[in-house]
């Protein structure tokens, strides 16, 4: 509901409700902006961006043969980025070659840069890709799970935190002197529900190299996902993935310390799943 001036509850609010041609406006400002996302997924996920960035100026034809892609869609595509001020293009060549500024590819390219948002538009490709769904969910209640949400939810959501595990964790934990110093003990088991790509666990692992660390989470992809990760970084032999919930942390346990970082916002009724959750991690101390 619009709060009016005259409103008796909000006297001091002197905001007025929209004129239809305002609201209007603002809807196609609104629609435009979803276009420039989806915009942005297609030169993320066809490795456009990347390829501007590590091999720039590029024309149309370039960019198509460099990256395996369709000259035309590569050229249309370059044009509406340059129109929407993501690229600069160089009109004085024919044909005309088209870039990437640094600050434009870091956030879009650089994975490691607190910055970096590339990944994002694919949280929303999952979602519109499920809107029968969703529909459904709103009309009779229920859900959608993280599982048929697929691919493009799991990885954007485990890019987009990556940059902080990888960054921040450490100095974080610190801070908090007797969490520290419990998670340092030599032998101290770690263990983390619903995470993801698995970067939260491997990043208490760099973090405290004596300890051990068991990750669970229901989705299997995502398990499978972080034992590759883990493998890559040379973690797998203090690190453990496991395919099960957070009620199943005492199967795996004894812990000294529970964490979830990336599945509370995820839960069905996150307040009382937390809740349940956390006693069944509390049953399973050490």
């Amino acid at each position: 509901m619009a709060i009016t001036a005259n409103d008796p509850e909000h006297p001091d609010r002197a905001t007025s409700a929209p004129s239809a041609e305002d609201f209007a406006g603002r809807l196609l400002a609104s629609a435009l902006a979803t276009a420039e996302t989806m915009s942005v997924y297609l030169g993320e996920r066809l490795g456009w961006y990347r390829c501007l960035a590590d091999h720039g100026p590029l024309t149309a034809a370039d960019l198509a043969s460099q990256t395996g892609t369709d000259e035309r869609y590569a050229r249309e595509w370059l044009e509406m980025q340059a129109a929407s001020s993501i690229l600069d293009v160089d009109l004085s060549t024919t044909p005309p070659r088209f870039d990437i500024a640094p600050g434009v590819a870091e956030v879009l390219t650089d994975t490691g840069s607190l910055d970096y948002l590339g990944a994002l538009p694919r949280m929303f490709a999952a979602s519109f890709a499920r809107l029968p769904e969703l529909l459904e969910a709103y009309r009779h209640g229920g859900g959608v799970s993280w599982e048929q949400f697929g691919a493009d939810a799991r990885e954007s959501q485990a890019a987009l935190n990556r940059p902080w595990f990888e960054t921040r964790p450490a100095p974080a934990l610190a801070e908090v002197g007797h969490l520290h110093e419990i998670l340092s003990c030599p032998g101290a088991r770690i263990l983390d529900v619903g995470f993801g790509a698995g970067y939260s666990t491997l990043a208490l692992a760099r973090a405290y190299p004596d300890a051990t660390l068991v990750g669970l989470d229901i989705d299997a992809d995502s398990v499978d996902m972080a034992r590759a990760n883990a493998e890559s970084a040379s973690l797998s032999d203090r690190v453990t993935f496991e395919v099960a919930g957070g009620e199943d942390a005492k199967t795996h346990g004894p812990y000294d310390a529970a964490f979830a970082f990336e599945c509370i916002h995820d839960m069905p009724g996150p307040s009382t799943c937390w809740r349940r959750c956390a006693r069944h991690w509390h049953r399973a101390r050490r």
